[in-house]
């Protein structure tokens, strides 16, 4: 069996912690209860551990327990937010606010909304991919009911200003919403600091189990109204029905806990290899950081590369390290990604970009050898391109 490549995607996945599989682990055999089951000990058990996890994740964000709806991910989440609230006060307005450059799990739930009546303004990026905030209070209307703005992009890795934005919409009283699926257990995450309204995390992205998430929703100043998307059973105080996947809500409880005792020294750490990875690559001609230089994720690095075939480029980097070129979840498309051409690059270098998505597990051993052969392929390919210009040019 040939090696596997260096895993360097962990905007799209992250291995599973041991020590989160460890936590998890009872819970499919010897505590398989159902915690809706509240006449026997199985069921107490079951129920015993969502509470200690719901604290973790309250603590986690400074919330309370009763503020903490499981998902089946970061995408229910968004959904049951957006949709959730559009519903819930389509009386008050059909305004939403968010920005180009969100996930599609944001797009496309107010895609939908719009085919509903609701008008949806979204909000351009400057060339860093930061928000403008005159842009944003200049959009909030009389109508506005929710702004949806995520903590850490998933392909370029900036930082929004969150504090801010939930200044100028608490200043407002419009509703605020942030995907904080990139950002939960790697920044500092303060609901009330950052007068955020609802949250959307996921565990898959923090070295937890996939098939699991959670949305944070404000119980007071304001009390936030939502209509629940599932019906069935009335679990999670009827806002999202269905069993609840105990071992999997153990593991999300347990990847934000290590995330959090870690989260200094492992984003130091990874700010060190994205440092080293950038200065070796940026030594060629031609290479374009994409995203905020600091105000990024510290395992984020996203270039593009001019005068090569981006299919070129990944297939030339497969070898030696897994990586992508945008979200995982349109990486079959064959457009150029959304949140490149909002920065306003041109189809060119959209197209020729790479995510490298540095993570808990990597070493400065497999950066140097990635960068080696990033470099190596960059030279190979412009060789080639130049070689068929140059033979294309003698025919003419």
């Amino acid at each position: 069996m040939s090696q596997l490549p260096i895993y360097l995607d962990c905007h799209a996945t992250t291995p599973l912690d041991e020590r989160v599989l460890l936590a998890m682990l009872p819970y499919f055999t010897k505590h398989f209860g159902n915690p809706s089951s509240i006449t026997h000990a199985y069921g107490w058990e079951a129920e015993a551990a969502v509470k200690q996890a719901r604290e973790i994740l309250a603590d986690a964000i400074n919330c309370t327990p009763e503020e903490i709806v499981f998902t089946s991910g970061a995408t229910e989440a968004n959904n049951l937010a957006i949709k959730g609230v559009a519903e819930a006060y389509f009386n008050t307005g059909r305004h939403i606010i968010t920005v180009q450059t969100e996930h599609r799990a944001v797009l496309d739930p107010c895609a939908y909304l719009e085919t509903l009546g609701f008008e949806v303004t979204y909000l351009t990026v400057e060339k860093d991919g930061l928000l403008n905030l005159n842009l944003l209070e200049q959009a909030i209307r009389p109508d506005t009911i929710l702004v949806s703005v995520m903590a850490a992009n998933n392909e370029i890795g900036v930082l929004q200003p969150i504090a801010e934005i939930g200044a100028i919409c608490r200043e407002h009283q419009v509703l605020f919403h942030t995907d904080a699926a990139q950002a939960i257990a790697k920044i500092p995450l303060d609901v009330e600091d950052m007068k955020i309204d609802l949250m959307s995390l996921t565990a898959h992205k923090v070295y937890g189990p996939k098939g699991i998430g959670a949305l944070y929703v404000r119980r007071r100043q304001p009390r936030v109204r939502l209509a629940a998307q599932i019906q069935g059973g009335g679990q999670e105080r009827g806002r999202r029905s269905g069993t609840l996947y105990v071992p999997q809500i153990v593991g999300l409880a347990k990847a934000v806990e290590l995330g959090l005792e870690e989260i200094d020294s492992e984003s130091k750490r990874q700010v060190h290899l994205r440092t080293k990875l950038w200065q070796r690559i940026s030594q060629l001609e031609g290479i374009y950081l994409n995203g905020h230089p600091t105000k990024r994720l510290s395992g984020n690095l996203n270039i593009s590369v001019e005068g090569v075939d981006g299919s070129a480029l990944l297939l030339g980097l497969q070898p030696v390290t897994a990586v992508s070129s945008g979200s995982a979840c349109s990486s079959t498309s064959t457009a150029p990604s959304h949140v490149l051409t909002a920065l306003g690059h041109p189809e060119s270098l959209a197209y020729a970009s790479v995510r490298f998505g540095i993570g808990r597990f990597n070493t400065e051993a497999e950066i140097n050898r990635v960068a080696q052969q990033a470099i190596a392929t960059i030279k190979s390919l412009r060789q080639a391109q130049s070689l068929t210009s140059s033979s294309v040019t003698s025919k003419l």
